[in-house]
């Protein structure tokens, strides 16, 4: 049931990205709701297997950013989530640049923390 609650924050979160950052599209043909959910999806698995290991090999460098680093690790995570919905069911999320993934990265970040913590989806 938790990830189930998770992914659904998710999903908002990705909406919200779609909705502000000017980068983030979904291609006209599909469907956003759809995309936004299978691209939550992917990005709530990548989040639990993928993004821990990422986390501690990056260890070193964000402790001399000051924990900045993990923005990074967060947008290669997304980027990994787009890649992965765009290859197996084409989708079409699209990302312009890096910079629009870094913002959608904190823009993700932050909603999806606004929204389990009302939901309490991370505890």
């Amino acid at each position: 049931m938790n990830f189930i609650l998770r992914c659904l924050v998710t999903a908002v979160a990705v909406a919200a990205a779609v909705w502000l950052v000017p980068g983030i599209e979904v291609a006209p043909t599909t469907e956003t709701w759809a995309c936004v959910a299978v691209l939550a999806l992917f990005l709530s698995l990548l989040d639990i297997s993928l993004k821990p290991i990422l986390q501690v090999l990056s260890l070193p460098v964000s402790v001399l950013t000051l924990g900045i680093f993990y923005l990074v690790v967060n947008t290669f995570v997304l980027y990994v989530a787009s890649w992965m919905a765009n290859g197996l069911f084409d989708i079409g999320f699209e990302i312009s640049s890096f910079g629009s993934a870094f913002v959608a990265s904190i823009v993700i970040s932050i909603v999806s923390s606004i929204v389990g913590g009302i939901t309490g989806a991370k505890d």
